[in-house]
């Protein structure tokens, strides 16, 4: 039977002999609690160590809302504690963007852009309504320091967030920053998802809005 020789040289040893973990070190990550990942917040950056081996990574979840469908109806919280339920925006356009935490950089880029746009939204007949993993309390603050003129929703847990399918981006530490325009008979137009440009969200559901 014919042998196969390999090169002294294994494909293993071809690969950084740095690992992952030093690679992504808290020597290279930022000392504040906000990390430059616009989404991720650290409590203690030290303490933030990637999945050891690849078998822990958690697969990317794919969107289960396509566009052209109605997606599942929630009832969730809002920042003054009141019941919102999305089939309450049936007959209007109605912007949900899913974004991973009050008071990192990226989301509270993302929150005054969608404020500093809310008339032409306005305009459209469009409703905006922002959801994070967030509790009332920490929306309640965040909306109020920010003067966000819109709905800001509390999905503990994220279960809507996993209904919805939207992916987590960093191997699963990071939820996903993604946005839905729905038109007035509350069917999908447009899925934008971009984790780090979050402003980009705004221009792209508007110019979907302005040609509905």
């Amino acid at each position: 039977m014919a042998s196969l020789s390999l090169p002294s040289h294994s494909i293993p040893s071809l690969l950084p002999t740095q690992s992952h973990k030093a690679i992504l070190s808290s020597q290279n990550l930022p000392k504040s609690p906000h990390s430059r990942f616009y989404g991720l917040k650290l409590s203690n950056a030290s303490s933030f160590s990637p999945p050891s081996s690849t078998k822990s990574v958690k697969p990317f979840i794919f969107a289960k809302v396509n566009k052209g469908a109605a997606p599942p109806n929630f009832t969730l919280k809002d920042q003054e504690g009141r019941n919102v339920s999305l089939s309450k925006f049936k007959g209007k356009p109605v912007v949900v963007y899913f974004y991973p935490a009050d008071e990192t950089p990226g989301c509270t880029k993302q929150a005054c852009a969608f404020r500093d746009s809310y008339e032409k939204f306005k305009k459209a007949g469009a409703e905006v309504v922002g959801i994070s993993g967030d509790d009332a309390s920490s929306h309640k603050a965040f909306a109020k320091k920010y003067r966000l003129p819109f709905t800001l929703l509390s999905d503990e847990g994220n279960k809507v967030r996993k209904e919805w399918g939207v992916p987590s981006d960093l191997f699963g530490t990071l939820p996903g920053r993604q946005t839905f325009v729905l038109d007035k008979n509350g069917v999908v137009q447009l899925i934008y998802n971009n984790q780090f440009q979050p402003e980009k969200h705004i221009d792209e559901t508007l110019k979907l809005l302005q040609s509905l």
